[in-house]
């Protein structure tokens, strides 16, 4: 019986990403009307980030720690979490998460889960990607600045990044809510295969290891 596709709650091996190549990508339509103006459409909602992680590999040790997680995923079957070795927090790269990082709503009284998610730029032409994979035991909380306490005021769902606050804690009408955290991406490989060879390290060659991210 064929293996349905899944998510896996595992992170790709950290020491590798750290070497990855990639980013993010926007998918827009480019239409040029025949008074010579061009039209742009977006076609998805949200940027999706292609990595390559064959850059990230420095050792056969290292090409072993990969060959082996690519199996346990069989491949391009199962998604899981991977480090952005360049956007991984809810702050500047060089600074540490705290709970005003990121506007995540307002309290209505009674509304009591919250998606975490991340503003780029600001006013009308901010970007706000929804964050769903946040790393367990980094996420901070506040209620119109003042700090939550994970377990009594709130709890994370990190295989979603859904903030629900608890009977007692649900955010009063008009306060601000935001977070701070790091996070993952949730992608899979963009290959069923990968190949490599023992001597190619010595050549300086790598091989191509692509992951794309995925809704998951």
């Amino acid at each position: 019986m064929p293996e349905l596709s899944s998510f896996h709650d595992v992170r790709f091996p950290v020491a590798v990403s750290f070497g990855a190549t990639g980013g993010p990508e926007h998918r827009n339509e480019i239409v040029r009307l025949t008074s010579g103006v061009q039209k742009r459409n977006a076609r998805f909602a949200q940027s999706r980030r292609r990595f390559d992680v064959g850059t990230g590999l420095r050792s056969v040790d290292d090409l072993h720690d990969v060959l082996n997680f690519f199996e346990a995923r069989r491949g391009s079957l199962h998604a899981f979490r991977f480090a952005d070795p360049f956007d991984k927090k809810s702050c500047r790269p060089d600074e540490i998460p705290a709970p005003a990082d990121q506007a995540i709503g307002t309290g209505d009284g009674s509304t009591a889960e919250f998606q975490l998610v991340k503003t780029y730029g600001t006013g009308e032409e901010a970007y706000v990607r929804t964050i769903t994979k946040p790393v367990p035991g980094t996420v901070t909380v506040a209620i119109d600045g003042s700090v939550q306490t994970e377990g009594t005021d709130f709890t994370v769902d990190h295989l979603n990044g859904i903030v629900t606050f608890l009977s007692g804690s649900i955010p009063a009408a008009d306060l601000a809510v935001s977070a701070g955290y790091e996070f993952d991406v949730p992608v899979r490989f963009d290959t069923d295969q990968i190949l490599a060879g023992i001597a190619s390290f010595n050549a300086g060659q790598i091989p191509a290891i692509p992951l794309m991210e995925v809704d998951a």
